[in-house]
């Protein structure tokens, strides 16, 4: 992975228009973390030579020692914790749940004194349960991936977490859910301070098709489904959770202590479906998603979704959609194509 240290400093009289710290939790989300930057690095110079003219970034740290990620990658820090408001966003990227208790307490007092400064913090991953750990997020709308949302619920209260959108930017708060989310709030940062084209740019060369709107939902549970009530939800984000295994009703139930009656009731309550009916919906759209936004076979996304072979996604997908997952790609493919000629 190229280094994230700043190579070289903004040209003479130029200053950043954007400058963005990170903080990295514990076995932070590598994905993450790598995107959001790259986003920066792409849209900081014109060319291919990473120059920090445009934006500039660094890692901060506690202590400098090397920063291991989920997978076990290392990140060297390059300046200890100092003044907040030398940077126009402090951005949290998190990673794995348990370590959250492990992180410093002088991260948390960094990010208080920022958030008492005004300057915006973004939580990233699971960041965003690290800032309200730190008491940083009440009041304020989080954005959760759907696969933490139940832990989420679990483990802090007095906070909604929306998991029906790929970030959220609440006056100076700004989360994610992570991934390739990232990019994209990397990308609405860039539009915002340097520019829609590079922006734009940055997200082509990292062969992502363009910015997309902080509304544009995960690809997780439909919106169709969406409830109060809690059986159903956890039951749906459990669904969500297996999608490419898919679960027997009656295992669902089991799993959250119901029984597969006391389930089917409460689906045809709250969404009115059948929880089966429910999860060939969740998993369809997720295969739509899949051919809009991979290169994956038709096979593949079959297999991704739990499909025994490619004939019953392909029936199951043209019951759904009215044309074939193939007919649905190419017909994107060329709306996509159109829409790039016809820019200025």
């Amino acid at each position: 992975m190229e280094s994230v240290r700043r190579n070289q400093p903004p040209m003479r009289g130029a200053a950043p228009r954007l400058s963005v710290c990170f903080i990295l939790a514990r076995r932070f989300t590598l994905c993450a973390f790598a995107n959001f930057v790259d986003v920066l690095r792409l849209a900081a110079d014109e060319g291919d030579r990473s120059r920090p003219i445009l934006c500039e970034w660094t890692v901060l740290s506690d202590t400098m020692n090397p920063v291991a990620s989920s997978c076990g990658v290392m990140v060297q820090p390059n300046e200890r914790l100092g003044d907040p408001t030398k940077y126009d966003y402090i951005v949290v990227v998190g990673g794995l749940i348990d370590e959250i208790p492990n992180l410093s307490p002088q991260y948390a007092r960094y990010l208080q004194r920022a958030a008492a400064l005004k300057i915006p913090l973004v939580g990233v991953c699971t960041g965003a349960f690290i800032l309200h750990s730190a008491g940083l997020m009440d009041g304020y709308r989080c954005c959760v991936s759907w696969f933490h949302h139940t832990d989420f619920l679990e483990q802090f209260d007095g906070l909604k977490p929306v998991s029906d959108q790929i970030f959220i930017v609440d006056r100076d708060r700004l989360t994610c859910s992570g991934g390739a989310s990232s990019a994209h709030l990397a990308a609405h940062l860039v539009e915002k301070h340097v520019g829609r084209a590079q922006a734009r740019k940055s997200l082509h060369i990292m062969i992502i098709d363009d910015a997309l709107r902080a509304e544009k939902p995960q690809p997780g549970i439909p919106l169709d489904l969406k409830t109060d009530d809690q059986l159903v939800k956890k039951a749906l984000l459990l669904m969500q959770q297996n999608i490419d295994a898919p679960l027997a009703a009656a295992e669902i139930a089991r799993r959250l202590g119901a029984t597969r009656r006391q389930l089917e009731r409460h689906f045809q309550r709250a969404v009115g479906m059948a929880p089966t009916l429910a999860y060939k919906i969740m998993r369809l759209e997720y295969a739509e998603f899949l051919l809009s936004h991979t290169e994956y076979t038709v096979t593949q996304i079959a297999a991704s979704t739990g499909f025994c072979d490619s004939s019953h996604f392909i029936r199951a997908f043209r019951e759904k959609y009215q044309t074939t997952p193939a007919a649905l790609r190419n017909q994107r493919s060329r709306a996509f194509a159109a829409s790039v000629h016809l820019l200025p």
